[in-house]
Order: C-alpha cells, then sequence, then structure tokens
C-alpha cells in the first residue's frame, strides 16, 4: 500500500492530504502548529509514508512577507518529518510540475487543476459524491485541492520514473 502525506504551505494555515494507493484518505486544513505537530500521528498511522510538500518557486516578481513566512514553514515541516523518521527524505514539489502532471497546461489555474482532479477520480458524482454518498473528494475545498494535486503529482512522477528536479532536497 503506497501513502503519501502531501501539505500546501501556507504563512499561517496548511492544507494536507493523505493518499493511500491514490486515494484521498484523511484531508484537512488548520494552523501550521497543529499540522507540524500532526506529522508524527500520520507518521504513526502511515508507518510507510512519503512526505511531499509544495514548494516555492522564484518567478522574478517581488514578494512579500507572507512567502518568506511560509518558506519557514516548509523547513519546519521538513525537519519535523526527518527528526520522526530520519531515513525518509522529504520530496518537494513545483506549482508548474502540478499544473504539467494534471492540465499538460503552464496558464493552468486553481479551477483548472480541481477540475482535472474531479475529472481524474470520475467526475462530480463519483469523484466528489455527497453528504450521503461521498466520494473520495468530498469535504475537498481551498487548499485541500491543492494539496491533493500536490500527492496525486508526486506519484505520477514516482510511477513514470519522473522523479528527478522536484524531489528530495530543493
Amino acid at each position: 500500500m503506497a501513502s503519501v502525506i502531501a501539505i500546501d504551505p501556507g504563512n499561517k494555515l496548511s492544507a494536507f492530504a493523505v493518499l493511500v494507493d491514490g486515494d484521498p484518505e484523511e484531508i484537512g486544513i488548520n494552523d501550521n502548529k497543529f499540522v507540524c505537530d500532526y506529522l508524527h500521528y500520520m507518521k504513526l498511522r502511515w508507518p510507510d509514508a512519503e512526505l511531499v510538500i509544495e514548494m516555492i518557486a522564484c518567478y522574478g516578481m517581488p514578494v512579500g512577507a507572507e512567502v518568506f513566512e511560509t518558506c519557514l514553514w516548509i523547513g519546519r515541516f521538513s525537519e519535523r518529518w526527518e527528526s520522526i523518521h530520519p531515513a525518509t527524505d522529504v520530496h518537494y514539489v513545483f506549482r508548474k510540475d502540478v499544473k504539467m502532471n494534471l492540465c499538460q497546461n503552464m496558464r493552468a489555474k486553481d479551477s483548472n487543476i480541481r477540475q482535472a482532479l474531479i475529472d481524474r477520480f470520475g467526475g462530480k458524482e463519483d469523484g466528489v459524491g455527497n453528504k450521503k454518498n461521498p466520494g473520495p473528494l468530498y469535504g475537498a475545498k481551498k487548499d485541500i485541492w491543492s494539496a491533493i494535486a500536490v500527492g496525486v503529482t508526486h506519484m505520477d512522477e514516482k510511477e513514470n520514473g519522473r522523479l528527478g528536479a522536484s524531489s528530495g532536497t530543493p
């Protein structure tokens, strides 16, 4: 059973998704301290899981303090994971890789990525479902979609032997 813990980091809140055999088993969004502490529980529950974090890239534009604070949290998540399981690498996925993997287009927006995920998981009825019949994506909102996309991209790249520049140490 292949499992991935994917994080879409933020400066205050971060979204996470645990994918088991490609399907989201647990999703959430919470403050960064909680997510950092929760990594220990996730490692106990899914001992063979890999951690994948969306990495920030420079596109030549000025950035604000929020981006630097997010970078600090990426480091904290990585450090926590390595202290829990020193033999396991942390993997990083860039947004451009998510766009190309799911949409085959660098101009893809969040809505395109969300729709690509819904299509991949069987459409709105089967993929998302409803309260009475929830699909694997039921409950996904906001940045959780990005966390799922990061995990799916990592699994696809691993399956296709393309873990390269976007994997391991940035």
